[in-house]
């Protein structure tokens, strides 16, 4: 599993003209099953995506992707991680 971390780059102010588009592409993400959870890292300094069920190619590929990230709103770093313990109501990331 993925934890991407987008955060505001110094182009922060274009962050309201691509706001649909980058919308969109988040949905598509959860639509396709591979973003579980999407948030803010607080306070206002861009965004975080728990990600699943893909490799870290089509992921990095899939953020590049972002409109945020294709207009440098935000800068991405992705953080894989392998978990091995887990409540049983996300005993799913452990597959």
């Amino acid at each position: 599993m993925f934890v991407v971390l987008l955060r505001f780059s110094a182009n922060k102010s274009a962050a309201e003209q691509h706001m649909p588009a980058h919308q969109e592409w988040i949905e598509r993400g959860v639509d396709d099953g591979v973003f579980l959870l999407v948030g803010g890292i607080q306070p206002g300094a861009g965004g975080a995506i728990v990600a699943h069920g893909t490799s870290r190619e089509e992921l990095e590929a899939r953020v590049a992707a972002d409109p945020f990230v294709e207009q440098d709103v935000v800068s991405a770093e992705i953080v894989e991680i392998a978990p091995w313990l887990a409540d049983d109501r996300l005993k799913f990331l452990l597959a």
